[in-house]
């Protein structure tokens, strides 16, 4: 690929904000730097990577990407390569954290930015943002603080906070989500949103669940950025660029005509016409639009993905209400419920409908998500509720049954309350799905007790035949 090279091509620069100091700055081009010195700071750095064909003193429009755990160069190294196709510069803090206030995130991204804009020859706006999950919540949500932030590109998440949104300062925003995914009914209702502030936006759909969008995707991202430029004359027009980008969004139209897509192609088709129309002549494709619309499986279709939005929405409600009622009133009787909604979850994943299948993926990923979010609640709070924590741990054996840490987990909780009942049959239960790590059980936390009990041995020795106390029995 262009962005692989022989050798790494280096060259040198004085960076202004160094120039007192006459410091010589070193970058490679085409590869990942993971840890650029912030100026004027001690600890702060950011990863970096500049595209092969970059230029000192030719301007280049930068993404900075966000990254919730600081992981500055793993999230730049998910955009390199669209970068590289589309010469953008890339950025991302080691610093910001999901865990610290929003105002010393804003901080961090302010010095981020100033450096960057004092080494390099960034753009007059082409300053875009983008990030996924949760890193593209936060990257959302800096064009509210940063006015020369012109673009978002968020992943797998749809906007922060739609009430900060202002038509005083619009900024181009591109969602792109997977179809398994639990955000996309929401980033796509959320579209709604974005049209009635007439701000540019896109939603980009691709077959594949909560994760990183492939490269193609975040490429064309960067392409819609560029025509969006084009059409605010911040950069000239490219005849050449805009054609050869408009015949390969008609076909992937066509591509999901031919694979009896009506639905998605009809949305890819409305959003060619918006994003061309103010470049070159698409009235043309009004007919096929109409035709689309009218056509009998765009309309089961809509019909299909509508009915199942709406079933979708009240069951994450029935999920919201029950975890937060449970978790309050540790209701370990309700697990036998949960078990049933994984019964029934399962039911929908195997539907021959697509649209139920896609929902049941979906519904299982927002009740792990949900219960992330709860765990994290409680961990956070002083002192933490180990009861609640054990519900969970007790529920995630039921979502993720095949996860071995989850038994771990309540062996080792209930131990330390010496319920030796309750660790006992999650101790069977874990032992039946195959575990057998020994050295692990022996060690577990808070077994010190449970693991010199002949039930515990016992259970041991049946399943694995490695006892390491002698079972009397009287």
């Amino acid at each position: 690929m262009i962005f692989i090279m022989k050798k790494i091509i280096l060259f040198f620069l004085f960076c202004s904000a160094y120039a007192a100091t006459a410091q010589q700055l070193t970058f490679g081009k085409g590869v990942v730097m993971d840890s650029v010195k912030v100026l004027d700071t001690i600890s702060e750095s950011f990863a970096l990577y500049l595209p092969t064909k970059f230029e000192v003193t030719k301007p280049s429009p930068v993404v900075f990407i966000y990254d919730t755990e600081g992981r500055g160069a793993n999230v730049v190294r998910m955009l390199m390569m669209a970068a590289e196709k589309n010469q953008f510069v890339l950025a991302a803090s080691n610093n910001v954290r999901g865990d610290q206030p929003l105002s010393k995130n804003v901080l961090i991204s302010k010095r981020m930015f100033q450096t960057v804009f004092d080494m390099f020859n960034i753009q007059k706006g082409r300053v875009y943002t983008a990030g996924f999950a949760e890193g593209a919540r936060l990257a959302s949500v800096m064009p509210t603080f940063f006015s020369q932030i012109k673009g978002v590109i968020s992943c797998g998440a749809g906007i922060a906070n739609s009430e900060v949104l202002s038509s005083n300062n619009p900024f181009h925003f591109i969602g792109i989500v997977g179809l398994k995914d639990y955000n996309y009914p929401d980033m796509l209702q959320k579209e709604n949103v974005f049209n009635s502030l007439k701000f540019k936006n896109q939603t980009l759909v691709f077959d594949g669940g909560h994760e990183w969008p492939n490269q193609e995707l975040l490429s064309e991202a960067m392409e819609l950025f560029n025509i969006g430029a084009m059409v605010d004359r911040v950069i000239p027009l490219d005849t050449a660029f805009i054609e050869e980008t408009y015949r390969g969004n008609l076909g992937r139209v066509n591509k999901l005509i031919s694979e009896n897509n009506p639905l998605f192609a009809y949305r890819k088709l409305e959003d060619i016409m918006k994003v061309y129309k103010p470049l070159i002549f698409v009235d043309s494709l009004k007919n096929s639009l109409k035709t689309l619309r009218r056509s009998s499986g765009y309309k089961a279709q809509k019909r299909n993905e509508s009915s199942v939005f709406f079933k979708e929405a009240l069951i994450k409600q029935d999920y919201d209400y029950a975890l937060e009622e449970d978790i309050y009133t540790y209701n370990y009787n309700n697990l036998g419920w949960w078990k049933y909604q994984m019964e029934e979850l399962r039911k929908y994943e195997k539907n021959p409908n697509i649209f139920m299948q896609h929902m049941g993926v979906r519904l299982r990923s927002y009740l792990e998500a949900l219960i992330a979010d709860h765990m994290d609640m409680i961990r956070s709070d002083s002192p933490v509720d180990e009861e609640a924590l054990n519900f969970l741990w007790m529920l995630k054996t039921i979502t993720a049954p095949e996860v071995y840490d989850n038994y771990l987990k309540v062996i080792s909780i209930n131990s330390k309350f010496e319920d030796f009942g309750t660790a006992l049959f999650y101790l069977e239960e874990l032992l039946k799905i195959g575990y057998d790590d020994v050295d692990r059980l022996y060690a577990l936390e808070h077994t010190a007790l449970l693991r010199i009990t002949p039930e515990f041995n016992q259970l041991i020795d049946e399943y694995l035949k490695k006892a390491r106390y002698d079972i009397i029995e009287e």
